[in-house]
């Protein structure tokens, strides 16, 4: 079994809480015996996958395998060029890593997306812009560590698609089992 989910921001990627308090998948219901493939901060929100297949997380997961995120990412200010060509290009250092090319572009214009609670800051002197970054690689606050480098510290964080697989329609904090050709959009390449 395969279930997307959306996650919405304030919530841990685990069933157990590390501190009392904290929001944990083990409040949306899920059926017994699923683990997130993956993870995204607890600050961050989107498409998350989890599973009860064995090896799927290895699988999808392996940087041999290169499967594509696909992430909106509101910034704080407005990206220049050269800012968006240093992001594509890769070799950022990030904690002692340097990142691979990545697909990177500026949005014309925000994106369709239900308002964050709580909102994200806003400042009358300093405009957000949204990014479109697409990573075949994981580290940990890579995204928000990449755009903080070249500049445009992140604001808002969503994961959009995994392979090619999108959900858009999913509401925040709520999740349904894929179909068998929803997973072949996953691996698809």
């Amino acid at each position: 079994m395969v279930i997307a989910f959306h996650k919405p921001y304030g919530v841990l990627c685990q069933f157990t809480q590390d501190q009392p308090g904290q929001r944990t998948f083990a409040e949306f219901g899920f059926p017994a015996g699923v683990y997130p493939v993956g993870r995204l901060d607890m600050d961050s929100e989107g498409l998350i996958l989890l599973s009860d297949e064995a090896g799927f997380n290895n699988r999808l997961l392996d940087p041999k395998t290169a499967h594509p995120r696909t992430y909106l990412v509101q910034v704080e200010g407005l990206p220049t060029q050269l800012a968006i060509e240093r992001l594509a290009k890769g070799g950022l250092t990030i904690q002692g890593h340097r990142t691979l090319p990545c697909g990177a572009r500026l949005l014309d214009a925000a994106p369709d997306v239900a308002p964050r609670d709580p909102p994200v800051r806003f400042r009358k002197a300093i405009p957000t812009s949204w990014l479109e970054l697409q990573l075949t690689e994981g580290k940990n606050r890579q995204v928000r560590r990449m755009t903080a480098a070249v500049g445009f510290p992140t604001l808002r964080l969503i994961r959009r698609a995994i392979g090619n697989f999108a959900c858009p329609d999913l509401p925040k904090g709520e999740w349904r089992e894929l179909k068998a050709t929803e997973i072949h959009l996953i691996w698809e390449k």
